[in-house]
């Protein structure tokens, strides 16, 4: 796979470039890809099945350009994504760059059309390790988890679609 492109929106060229803790989830839509995209890009709908987690556009109207962030709580521990969408080729391929201070790197989803109105998303995503040597030895033991959850929200994901409750209606941002 390739990277997101090119950075955009004053996103640091250093976290637009993969990061060596790499991962990929995928599932299979039972939808066309059109409304599977929709959905992906809703991003507060993320919120509805991305565990422990609430999605907002900071800045923009969601589209290329617009900063998201995305608040993951668990008791008191609570991790900050800030990410800047820097490309969107609707309906199979949006970019962003996690741009915040913990979490940096590229990351991709894309949707492939397949046959009888289905859809296939990818998700992948290049990040920057923290913690210098240690974040680098750390990885191996992070990565299944964050797969797993990765795969176990897009799994969700594909029931709110096929059951029709994503994508949301507009709200008028």
């Amino acid at each position: 796979m390739t990277g997101p492109g090119p950075a955009g929106g004053g996103v640091a060229d250093e976290a637009a470039q993969p990061g060596a803790g790499e991962f990929t989830a995928t599932v299979i839509v039972k939808a066309p890809a059109a409304r599977v995209f929709a959905a992906l890009t809703d991003w507060e709908g993320q919120s509805d099945w991305i565990p422990l987690t609430r999605v907002r556009v900071v800045e923009g109207d969601g589209g290329e350009g617009s900063l998201i962030e995305a608040v993951t709580a668990l008791g008191p521990a609570v991790l900050r994504d800030e990410m800047r969408v820097v490309r969107v080729d609707a309906p199979y391929e949006v970019g962003v760059v996690h741009c915040g201070r913990l979490l940096r790197g590229p990351g991709v989803l894309r949707c492939t059309p397949l046959a009888d109105d289905r859809t296939q998303v990818v998700w992948h995503e290049w990040f920057h390790l923290p913690g210098g040597s240690a974040g680098r030895v750390a990885w191996p033991l992070l990565w299944p988890g964050s797969k797993a959850s990765l795969t176990l929200a897009l799994k969700r994901f594909a029931r709110l679609v096929e059951a029709g409750r994503l994508p949301r209606p507009p709200t008028g941002r």
